[in-house]
C-alpha cells in the first residue's frame, strides 16, 4: 500500500477525532463561559499536552528544520524558543490565573481595561487579537494546503480549504474544550513526527547511523558549523531579516516570547481550571519533551538535508526537482518522501498537519470569542444577551476570522509572509501591559496604551523599513519603544485618576499578598535574578558565540555541543523557577482564597 493510502487512513482516524469532540461540545456546552473558556475547567492532564502543542505551530516542524538546512547550526538557537516561550509563562501565568479567577475575567481585554481604567486600552487587545488570529492562523493554514499537495498531490487551494474546514468545525461546534481535547492528540502527533523523520534520516542507508552521520556533519563549512561574528546578508537573509548573529539570536528570542503574551494565550490562561499544571507545562513538557525533540531530530533533519545536498545525492535532488526544488519550505517533504515507509509517511504527515492545527485552532477560537465579548456583549449588546445568542454569535465570528484567514492567504502572498512574521512580535509588546498588571511596573494609564502602540509602529518599521537595526530583531525594538514611550509619559507628568490608582492599588496589593513566596522561595527568587540573567547571556547572548570553539563531545560538532549542554541547563533553570521560586507552583489555600472572594469581586467588576 502506497504512502498516500496511510495518508488517507490516518487523516480519516484524525477526523473522526476532532468532529467528535466537535460534536461532543456542541451538545454539551451550554453556557457562554463554557464555551468560550471551557467554564475555567480545562483538566491538568489536557492542558498541559495541548498548551505545549499550541505554542509550537506548523513551523516548528516544516520551517524550522528548513532553516536549519539553509543557515545552519546558527540558526539552530532557535531551538531554544523550548525554553524562551514557557519562561514568559512562568513570569505570569500563575497570577493571570489567580486575577481570572477572583475577578472574573474572560477576556485579556477585561483584565487590561479594568487595571488601567481604560477602555481605549480594550479595543487595543481586541484589535491585535484578531490580526493576530487572521495572519498567524492564515500562515498555518496555507502551509496545511502545501504540505498536502507535495505529499499526497492534492491541488493546494482544495487542501487549505479542506484542512481549514476540519478545524473550523471542531472549534465552531464545541469550543475551547474541543480545542484542548483535540490539542492532547496533536501533541502526541508533533512530538512523534519530529522523532520519527529525523530517526528514519539518520538511520537511513545514506547515513547508517550516528557515526557516518556525524563525521559528515563535521566536514560541512563554517557558515554550517558558527555564528557569524559580524552582520552578514549572505546567509540566505532577505529584507527584514539579518544573519544569525548572537546579538541577532537574543533579540530573536524575544519575538518567540511573545507566543505566550499574545492574548489568545492569556485568555486559554484564564479557561483552566487549576494553576497546578502551568509549573509541569513549562519546565518539562515544553523545555524537556519538546526540547529533546529538537536539539536532536531537529538538527538532525537540517543537517541531514544539507550532507544530502553538498553531497549531490541523486534521490535527494531528484525528489527536490520533481517537487519544484530546494527552499527551506520544501526540506522535510522531501525527507518525507525520500526516507519514511507508507505507514510511517502517514503518521508524520498527520503530525505536520496537527502541529499546524494545533496553532491555527485556538487563535481562531479565542479570537472569536474576544470580538463575541468585548464588542458585541459589552458595547452592541450592553451586556444584555442570552447565552445562546453568545454562544451563536461567537460561532459566527470564528466563521468570519477562518474565511478571512483563507482569503488572505490565497490571495496576498507577499503580505502574509510580512504580517505572519510580525504576529509573535506584536505578542511581546504585550509585555508592556502585562508587567504593569502582574509586577507592578508604575506608569499611567494613557502611557500604556501609548505604549503599546508606539511598540507596534516599532515592530513594523524595524522589520520593513529598516530592518533589524544594530542587528537586533523588530520584537526587541518594539518592547524596548513600547516601555520608553509609556515612561516617557510619566517623566511628563502625566497621572491617573483617583479612581484608577485605588483599582489598581487594591488589585496589586490582594494579588502580592495570595502570591507571596514561602522564605525558601524568597531565596530562590534571589538567586534566579543572577541565574537567569547568565544563562541568556551564555545560551543565547552575546557570548554563545564561544560556542564555535568550544567542547565538543558524542560526535557533535562543537557548536551543537554547546547548544544541548546550555539547553540541560536550561531544563534544571526552569525547574528552579517554576518549583524552588515558586514562580508557577500554587497552594490549595491561595486557590481556595482566590475561588472564595470571586462572587464578591464579581459582582462590581
Amino acid at each position: 500500500m502506497s504512502g498516500t493510502f496511510w495518508v488517507y487512513v490516518f487523516l480519516g482516524i484524525y477526523i473522526i477525532y476532532c468532529f467528535y469532540w466537535g460534536l461532543k461540545g456542541y451538545f454539551t456546552e451550554k453556557t457562554s463561559s463554557g464555551y468560550a473558556i471551557a467554564g475555567r475547567s480545562i483538566p491538568f492532564f489536557a492542558f498541559l499536552m495541548a498548551a505545549t502543542a499550541a505554542s509550537f505551530s506548523g513551523w516548528t516542524f516544516i520551517g524550522h528544520p528548513g532553516l536549519i538546512w539553509r543557515d545552519g547550526l546558527a540558526y539552530a538557537f532557535a531551538s531554544f524558543y523550548v525554553l524562551t516561550i514557557p519562561i514568559t509563562g512562568t513570569f505570569f501565568s500563575k497570577r493571570t490565573w489567580l486575577l481570572g479567577k477572583r475577578y472574573g475575567f474572560i477576556t485579556p481585554g477585561d483584565m487590561y481595561a479594568y487595571y488601567y481604567n481604560n477602555e481605549g486600552i480594550r479595543w487595543l487587545v481586541v484589535t491585535t487579537a484578531v490580526l493576530y488570529s487572521v495572519f498567524y492562523s492564515a500562515v498555518q493554514l496555507m502551509a496545511a494546503g502545501a504540505l498536502f499537495n507535495v505529499i499526497a498531490g492534492v491541488p493546494f487551494t482544495f487542501g487549505a480549504l479542506f484542512l481549514a474546514f476540519i478545524v473550523w468545525f471542531y472549534v465552531c461546534t464545541g469550543g475551547m474544550k474541543a480545542s484542548t481535547w483535540v490539542g492532547v492528540i496533536q501533541f502526541i502527533l508533533l512530538v512523534g513526527g519530529i522523532i520519527i523523520l529525523g530517526f528514519f534520516v539518520i538511520h537511513s542507508n545514506q547515513f547508517g547511523g550516528w557515526g557516518q552521520f556525524s563525521s559528515a556533519a563535521h566536514g560541512l563549512g563554517e557558515k554550517m558549523l558558527h555564528v557569524p561574528r559580524v552582520i552578514n546578508f549572505g546567509l540566505g537573509g532577505a529584507q527584514g531579516e539579518s544573519a544569525w548573529t548572537a546579538v541577532m539570536i537574543l533579540t530573536y528570542m524575544f519575538a518567540l516570547m511573545g507566543i505566550q503574551s499574545s492574548p489568545a494565550f492569556t485568555m486559554w490562561t484564564f479557561g483552566i481550571k487549576s494553576p497546578k499544571p502551568l509549573a509541569w507545562q513549562q519546565a518539562f513538557m515544553s523545555t524537556f519533551v519538546v526540547g529533546f525533540a529538537l536539539f536532536y531530530f531537529t538538527a538532525f533533519q537540517g543537517m541531514g538535508a544539507k550532507i544530502l545536498q553538498v553531497t549531490g545525492n541523486a534521490d535527494f535532488l531528484r525528489i527536490a526537482e520533481e517537487i519544484g526544488g530546494l527552499n527551506d519550505r520544501r526540506i522535510v517533504p522531501i525527507l518525507m518522501k525520500q526516507f519514511l515507509p507508507p505507514v510511517m509517511l502517514g503518521v508524520v504527515f498527520m503530525g505536520a498537519i496537527a502541529a499546524i492545527h494545533s496553532t491555527a485552532a485556538p487563535y481562531i477560537g479565542t479570537g472569536g470569542s474576544i470580538l463575541l465579548r468585548d464588542v458585541y456583549w459589552r458595547k452592541i449588546k450592553n451586556q444584555n444577551v442570552s447565552d445562546s445568542e453568545q454562544i451563536w454569535v461567537n460561532r459566527l465570528l470564528a466563521t468570519v476570522l477562518t474565511v478571512l484567514a483563507l482569503a488572505v492567504g490565497l490571495t496576498s502572498t507577499a503580505a502574509l509572509v510580512i504580517l505572519g512574521a510580525l504576529a509573535t512580535a506584536f505578542g511581546f509588546v504585550m509585555y508592556v501591559l502585562l508587567v504593569g498588571v502582574i509586577w507592578g511596573f508604575k506608569f499611567p494609564s494613557k502611557g500604556a496604551m501609548l505604549g503599546v502602540l508606539a511598540g507596534m509602529l516599532a515592530v513594523f518599521l524595524t522589520y520593513k523599513v529598516w530592518p533589524s537595526p544594530l542587528s537586533m530583531h523588530c520584537a526587541f525594538w518594539g518592547t524596548f519603544v513600547g516601555l520608553a514611550v509609556a515612561y516617557a509619559v510619566k517623566a511628563a507628568g502625566v497621572t491617573d485618576t483617583q479612581e484608577t490608582i485605588d483599582r489598581q492599588l487594591e488589585m496589586r496589593t490582594w494579588l502580592d499578598s495570595v502570591d507571596e513566596p514561602t522564605e525558601a522561595g524568597k531565596k530562590w527568587r534571589k538567586a534566579m535574578k543572577i541565574v537567569v540573567p547568565t544563562w541568556y547571556f551564555f545560551a543565547i547572548g552575546p557570548a554563545c558565540i564561544l560556542g564555535n570553539n568550544a567542547f565538543s563531545f558524542a560526535g557533535f560538532t562543537p557548536l551543537w555541543s554547546w547548544q544541548i549542554f546550555w539547553w540541560i541547563m536550561g531544563v534544571i533553570m526552569m525547574w528552579a523557577l517554576c518549583f524552588k521560586a515558586e514562580m508557577s507552583t500554587t497552594s490549595a489555600r491561595q486557590i481556595e482564597r482566590a475561588d472564595k472572594e470571586t462572587n464578591i469581586v464579581v459582582k462590581e467588576v
